[in-house]
């Protein structure tokens, strides 16, 4: 997000600290293939890391929102949030190397603040030894076969490892690295692989995860210590190395070519973030926030190349291509626990940001007999072209211009009411938030911005208009953030819209870009709050009435982050509120609930929503055949079930298996397109507005309260 507080092009909010990170830029460097058969080398830091490092220690005490002693507790916490980096899952590094590493946790305070790397070098270094020898010794066991793996034990992997202890020793390790190759042989098993194909592709993943190791760099070290430490301060402190800085800068420019996916590395995968409003990848309704992608084939017939353990650049490179051109992405989804994976075909063309246009449309739902009309704001993003706007250009492009164009449209139609759908939207531009909200009320504060200091500063209303007066609902769920939680954080303070859907993300800082000698580092300097003295950040904005989700227990959410700032309050701006919607949300609740008992898209809502809880919670996998066989046979029939009961309520054919899902999914996501038919949230919203609009009788519902 860009503030209006300092200068535009290097104060930005961001939906989530990766997010701009790698979003399929281009220029990147080809992977140098080295001699795998060598043992890594050894990676020592340079001076001008080393001063790179003493500055991100003074700006993060000086500037940082989040004022954090440099004491012994927070430098240990350091020292644990680094071996975490490395070695999330606990399979690497040995008791003994944890205790060799000891006397650099108690010293840690003092290198950071010198500029003294090698403690740092030394452990990344370790780490790199002991991933070296698990592919080597994975490479062996493929040698010998997969015939005499014993299948049949009754012997389960704990695949959440980040509260286990660290291995006692070569002998501990080695057992639990052959539990690991017997659930990668179970997992391709799964998926109708021969034996052969099996072992080729471990093979090639091993040998892949060989030559990330040789390839990588001192900053890939140095990138990592340091964040570790930038990461106590909050998720969204971040440094950039020279080559990360400049894909960032690229990224920027908004005008990418790709898929429109944001991904980031997690452990051996690549994992997708996001994916973006309006790009290819969202068009094609498939990839999702979550799902780790396995392979990469290019065209229709193209062979799909394995890319797990692979460098991340180096997966985005064969994920990127000429637009137009069509690339097959083999994923493990983000929203199953099972072993089967999905192939998707994407289309690759320009994503362009700043064209995530506003749109409108208008939906028909029962009131009294008849249909009301009411009118919908699709909003995927807060965009604002600076550069023409800043050039005196009278016809730059921006939310609140296109809302504004859109508003009066709908007003000739002469809807009911209105509703705003910000599902999914990530943020954007503060001024938008802030231009917008007037859009709504004639005059009054927006947002308040607190910076690091303790000062306060309040963004106001630009002008006394008020376009819109009647009756609105404001949509939101776990993907809206920054932007999205101000403005319906302030249509909900000043009463000018009823909140439904799920609690938004919880972005609710500002960060500054911030050069080094060496790299550059994106740091928190301010906090937002809403005018009712309420922070967005960590707990976001909780709705009137709330939508089941799908997100709900998952990952997702500024609250789910490490070392997040939390919620607190100030005290509230002077504001006047519109209306007061307290009296009449337990009456909208109850029909609200009453409705969606039994409505087929909220039930199946609902049991999909417990369906992946129990699945996702499972810390442990069965390692024997059979059971995991019969496991997987069990999750595919209560999926299959809780499909057929939605397609059996819309008179549609049932499903004889999971298989027919993916395939009939994509012809109905066509012709719903095709249709423009309103979603189950959508028209339930629709159904909300008019039951508020016939309990309040529209009585001077929007016009000023005093106080």
């Amino acid at each position: 997000m860009i503030s209006k507080l300092q200068p535009a092009k290097r104060i930005l909010l961001f939906f989530s600290s990766l997010l701009f990170t790698v979003l399929l830029t281009g220029n990147l460097a080809q992977a140098v293939d080295k001699d795998i058969s060598q043992p890594v080398p050894t990676l020592t830091p340079n001076l001008q890391q080393a001063i790179a490092s003493v500055h991100v220690v003074q700006l993060l005490s000086r500037s940082h929102y989040r004022k954090i002693p440099l004491d012994q507790d927070n430098m240990e916490k350091v020292f644990d949030r680094y071996l975490d980096r490395l070695d999330p899952n606990r399979s690497f590094f040995l008791q003994s190397d944890i205790q060799e590493f000891e006397p650099y946790r108690k010293k840690l305070g003092d290198s950071l603040k010198s500029g003294d790397l090698n403690p740092a070098f030394a452990i990344f270094n370790r780490y790199r030894e002991r991933a070296e020898e698990r592919a080597r010794f994975m490479l062996k066991q493929l040698d010998l076969g997969i015939k005499d793996l014993n299948l049949k034990k009754n012997e389960e992997l704990v695949i959440e490892r980040k509260d286990e202890p660290w291995l006692t020793n070569k002998q501990a390790q080695q057992q639990l690295w052959v539990k690991q190759l017997k659930d990668s042989v179970l997992s391709q098993k799964l998926n109708n692989k021969t034996d052969e194909e099996i072992i080729n592709q471990l093979r090639r993943r091993n040998t892949n995860l060989l030559r990330r190791l040789h390839q990588s760099k001192s900053e890939d070290a140095f990138q990592t210590y340091i964040n570790a430490f930038a990461g106590i301060y909050d998720p969204h402190t971040q440094y950039f190395s020279p080559q990360t800085a400049e894909n960032f800068d690229i990224n920027m420019s908004l005008s990418l070519e790709g898929i429109g996916a944001v991904l980031s590395a997690e452990d051996e995968y690549t994992k997708v973030v996001s994916v973006v409003p309006g790009g290819p990848a969202e068009k094609a309704g498939q990839l999702k926030p979550g799902d780790k992608i396995v392979s990469v084939g290019q065209g229709k017939k193209g062979n799909l190349e394995d890319v797990v353990g692979m460098r991340l650049d180096d997966v985005v490179k064969l994920i990127r291509g000429a637009k137009h051109t069509l690339v097959r992405l083999e994923i493990i989804p983000g929203s199953s626990k099972d072993s089967s994976t999905r192939v998707y075909e994407i289309v690759r063309d320009r994503v362009k940001l700043e064209e995530q246009d506003a749109a409108s449309k208008i939906i028909e739902v029962p009131m009294n007999g008849k249909n009301s009309r009411i009118g919908v704001i699709e909003l995927p993003t807060f965009y604002i072209d600076f550069k023409a706007a800043q050039a005196g250009d009278p016809d730059y492009k921006s939310t609140t211009r296109d809302v504004r164009r859109l508003l009066e449209k709908l007003k000739k139609e002469k809807v009911d009411g209105l509703i705003i759908d910000l599902r999914g939207n990530g943020g954007g531009s503060l001024q938008e938030a802030n231009e917008l909200t007037g859009l709504f009320i004639d005059k009054g504060p927006t947002v308040v911005v607190r910076n690091n200091r303790g000062r306060s500063e309040r963004q106001e209303d630009p002008d006394s208009e008020q376009l819109y007066d009647g009756p609105m609902v404001v949509m939101i769920d776990r993907l809206s953030a920054s932007a999205s939680e101000i403005f319906a954080g302030a249509m909900q303070d000043y009463g000018r819209a009823l909140i439904v859907g799920s609690q938004s993300y919880g972005k609710g800082t500002v960060q500054s870009i911030q050069p080094l000698n060496h790299g550059q580092l994106k740091l928190t300097l301010a906090k937002f709050y809403r005018v009712s003295g309420q922070s967005t950040q960590n707990r976001g904005v909780i709705p009137d009435i709330i939508f089941p989700s799908l997100y709900d227990g998952r990952d997702i959410g500024e609250d789910t982050l490490p070392d997040a700032l939390p919620w607190d309050n100030i005290s509230p701006v002077s504001y006047r509120p519109y209306a007061n919607f307290s009296p009449y949300l337990p009456e909208l609740q109850k029909k609200h609930e009453y409705r969606t008992r039994k409505n087929a898209d909220f039930v199946y809502l609902h049991e999909m929503k417990d369906y992946f809880e129990h699945y996702e919670n499972q810390k442990k996998v069965s390692l024997n055949q059979e059971r995991r066989e019969l496991e997987l046979q069990t999750m595919r029939s209560q999926r299959l079930a809780i499909e057929n009961r939605l397609r059996k309520s819309r008179g549609q054919p049932l499903l004889n298996n999971l298989d027919e899902l993916e395939e009939i999914n994509n012809q109905e996501l066509e012709q719903k397109k095709k249709d423009k038919e309103p979603d189950a949230f959508l028209q339930e919203a629709g159904v909300i507005l008019t039951d508020m609009v016939k309990a309040t009788n529209n009585k001077q519902l929007f016009t000023r309260r005093s106080g």
